[in-house]
């Protein structure tokens, strides 16, 4: 057989692995996804979701999540302020929600959380979600809300974990993540 032929044979071949391998994945990723009804990505927090001495009511935001991966047991959420002036502020931290729920109405906190899900204590002091309240004057700060998909039904967490704290826990129990951003300024 001439070199030609074989190199042709290899070419052929090599295309025919690449189109076999394209068919064998989704045409659209399933990417974990999370969403609020309240705000978009990357824009304000609605004031009602600020701290009642910052003028709001303390709401927590309805969230939403979507396509988590496979082997979910439990989700787990952080909202975490990454200005730094906030140096991680903790606003809110829950583990060991439920593998089947992908949602929290607004205002959950302390009052519509699914059964098993477990609040831990925010920066401020209390157990439960604390909204903004940035000192005024130090710019828009960065509210990362972030979904955790967990390998794990329940996972354990200091009561009162510092926002690394709280990602040491977690960490070795990770398949995924889901992340969603709302800003605010005073």
């Amino acid at each position: 057989m001439c070199s030609c032929r074989i190199k042709s044979i290899v070419f052929i071949s090599c295309c025919l692995l690449t189109v076999l391998t394209a068919w064998s994945t989704p045409l659209i990723a399933s990417d974990f996804v999370l969403v609020s009804p309240d705000f978009q990505n990357g824009k304000s927090l609605p004031v009602w979701s600020v701290m009642k001495a910052a003028g709001g009511e303390n709401l927590s935001p309805a969230l939403e999540w979507s396509n988590p991966p496979e082997g979910t047991r439990s989700f787990a959420l952080a909202v975490i302020d990454e200005h730094p002036v906030a140096r991680r502020w903790v606003h809110w931290l829950v583990v060991n929600i439920p593998a089947d729920v992908r949602s929290l109405k607004r205002g959950a906190s302390l009052k519509a959380m699914p059964d098993g899900a477990t609040e831990l204590r925010n920066s401020y002091g209390f157990i439960g979600y604390g909204g903004p309240q940035p000192p005024p004057g130090t710019g828009p700060h960065r509210y990362v809300f972030t979904v955790y998909a967990l390998d794990v039904e329940t996972v354990t967490v200091p009561e009162s974990p510092d926002a690394d704290e709280f990602e040491k826990a977690v960490k070795p129990h990770v398949l995924g993540t889901a992340k969603l951003i709302g800003i605010y300024e005073r």
